[in-house]
């Protein structure tokens, strides 16, 4: 887990943005509060239609000059300052232009073979299309659910709050730095990085509190299996028990 500076005591939200390969998704509570809710995404859908979605699709179209016109890409927040789409739409679009879509840019994240901040995607494309980096993808995913989070909570912005931001558990500490400057590009300097299995792991301890005990009492390892978009990581937990209470300790990890 990794921080950029302490978070306000004051937020009125806890949030997880799950910045995945396919799809981004983003859940919140208010603070002390059980009640977990996933945040619908504005998102242009089509020319000129926005609908919020609880999914993001990481993806982003670069148009050619003249291929969309202004009012085509009115968001809530305004035109998309970039001459792109994200999204829903981008996936349309980019079923029918392949080669001007950008896809799977967390996994090039940790593609130590190429220059992550080097302009390779969408990978490729010809001269004729405009070409960014890995980590400015991952940056524009990341400003468009800011900015959406934003539209929908001006009293609470995003870059207040609690933030959380998972990352796949096979992330080496390149990859993470990448992620964290994706994210400060994209106005989140202060969020936190956690392991996407122990992400999972927590949710399912939060859902069996009341019975913790009894649910790891005959258990000595748990094997988390998060089957990515890009990757399958594995991690290996091990439960020892101190006068009657779980003692949870990560022992193994691994990607497939």
């Amino acid at each position: 887990m990794s921080a950029r500076k302490k978070k306000p005591s004051a937020a009125r939200y806890s949030v997880g943005i799950d910045l995945g390969t396919s799809n981004t998704v983003v859940a919140y509570a208010e603070a002390g509060s059980n009640d977990i809710r996933v945040f619908e995404i504005d998102q242009l859908v089509g020319a000129g239609e926005v609908a919020a979605l609880p999914l993001l699709p990481s993806l982003r179209y670069h148009f050619a000059p003249g291929e969309l016109k202004s009012a085509d890409l009115q968001l809530p927040w305004g035109e998309m300052e970039a001459p792109a789409v994200i999204g829903k739409f981008a996936r349309m679009l980019g079923a029918q232009v392949p080669g001007r879509l950008v896809s799977s840019a967390k996994s090039w994240l940790s593609h130590v073979a190429v220059d992550r901040l080097a302009p390779i995607l969408p990978w490729g494309a010809g001269d004729d299309v405009e070409k960014i980096s890995p980590v400015i993808a991952s940056a524009s995913y990341l400003a468009h659910v800011h900015a959406a989070w934003n539209e929908r909570f001006p009293d609470a912005p995003l870059g207040t709050q609690d933030v959380v931001l998972t990352v796949p558990a096979s992330f080496d500490e390149g990859a993470r730095a990448l992620t964290l400057e994706a994210a400060r590009m994209a106005g989140l300097d202060t969020l936190r990085l956690l392991e996407e299995p122990q992400a999972a792991f927590y949710d399912w301890l939060f859902h069996h509190r009341a019975t913790l005990g009894r649910e790891l009492a005959n258990t000595r390892l748990v094997l988390i299996v998060d089957v990515g978009g890009g990757t399958t990581d594995l991690t290996l937990i091990q439960v020892a028990m101190e006068n009657g209470e779980p003692v949870l300790t990560r022992i193994g990890v691994a990607t497939t």
